[in-house]
């Protein structure tokens, strides 16, 4: 018998925001998983916060549907909500409460008994790593500890879906490989996405990313898949020992070859060839070079960026009339 795949935990459909005659998003669909990490990646004002608070009931759509596990964010608001842990990109917090009362209290208007609460607090402290400041205001936490202390609230239900809003905007780079670390941990276990400018953060924390501009969705792909897909031309770099002159012109003369750059000067020099799609020179390069008696020191492919790719798309929306 044959196994029906599991539903998606996040489906939206052609999902529109207008603000007035503006329209915020238009036309947004992608679904998400159960486990997944998915990032949402777009410059300040594509659409990603609103998105983000459609899929968390804060605000309806003008048009288009979205539901998590199932439920309708509009039609079953109430019921999709307690699915969802929600980090919004302004962190609301009691800045006069302790970490521990603040969570105490979030799990309580959640509807955690008072025993679910002692438990679970305990467990959240610890795995964001703020046993040491647990006791502590929160108005004396570093920016970098609110945000721990923002993610905690936001798992403390233990909810299927995360929704992280810019979570390490503005907090110092030792803290931003922590946070990004602790949010990398929760795929499987939660279905997580992340919202952020950032290119880096994408490509170190997600399996997956949405990039959107303007309000429309550009590409949904893996980050190496959108770089095969994208890439006009194949890049190689290499190291090779041999006279300068003679080994630019050899390279130059591989079919398939459209430009030969170097680097550097001396007994060894580096060397990049851009071929045309499709073109794979590794093997005619390595040969050419055994047989001049040249050295091959180095021999490696060069894949696009995240930063490329986001770049190239958005250059070609922006280029559309």
């Amino acid at each position: 018998m044959q196994e029906t795949a599991a539903p998606p935990m996040i489906e939206v459909r052609d999902l529109t925001k207008y603000y007035g005659d503006f329209p915020a998003i238009e036309g947004i669909s992608f679904t998400v998983n159960k486990g997944e990490v998915l990032g949402f990646l777009g410059p300040n004002a594509a659409g990603k916060t609103t998105t983000m608070r459609i899929l968390t009931g804060f605000m309806p759509p003008t048009s288009g549907s979205a539901s998590i596990a199932g439920y309708d964010v509009v039609d079953d608001s109430l019921d999709a909500r307690r699915h969802i842990g929600y980090l919004p990109e302004t962190v609301p917090l009691y800045t006069e409460m302790t970490v521990e009362d603040y969570l105490d209290f979030m799990g309580a208007i959640r509807g955690m008994s008072r025993r679910q609460r002692r438990l679970r607090v305990s467990e959240v402290i610890g795995i964001c790593h703020l046993e040491e400041y647990q006791s502590s205001l929160i108005g004396k936490l570093s920016k970098g500890f609110r945000q721990r202390v923002g993610i905690a609230q936001a798992i403390l239900h233990e909810p299927d879906v995360l929704i992280l809003d810019e979570p390490t905007i503005g907090i110092d780079p030792i803290q931003v490989v922590e946070t990004r670390n602790l949010i990398k941990s929760f795929g499987g276990e939660h279905t997580v996405i992340l919202s952020t400018h950032i290119l880096p953060e994408v490509s170190m924390v997600c399996e997956r990313v949405i990039i959107i501009h303007e309000g429309r969705v550009v590409a949904i792909d893996r980050p190496g898949n959108l770089s095969e897909r994208l890439r006009g031309t194949e890049r190689i770099e290499m190291d090779i020992r041999g006279p300068v002159a003679q080994v630019m012109t050899a390279l130059r003369n591989i079919r398939g070859v459209r430009e030969v750059t170097r680097t550097g000067s001396g007994d060894v020099v580096s060397y990049n060839v851009e071929s045309v799609h499709g073109a794979d020179l590794r093997e005619q390069i390595a040969t050419l070079v055994a047989q001049k008696g040249w050295g091959l020191l180095r021999l490696q492919p060069v894949y696009m960026s995240l930063e490329d790719i986001f770049l190239r798309l958005t250059a070609k929306e922006a280029d559309q009339p």
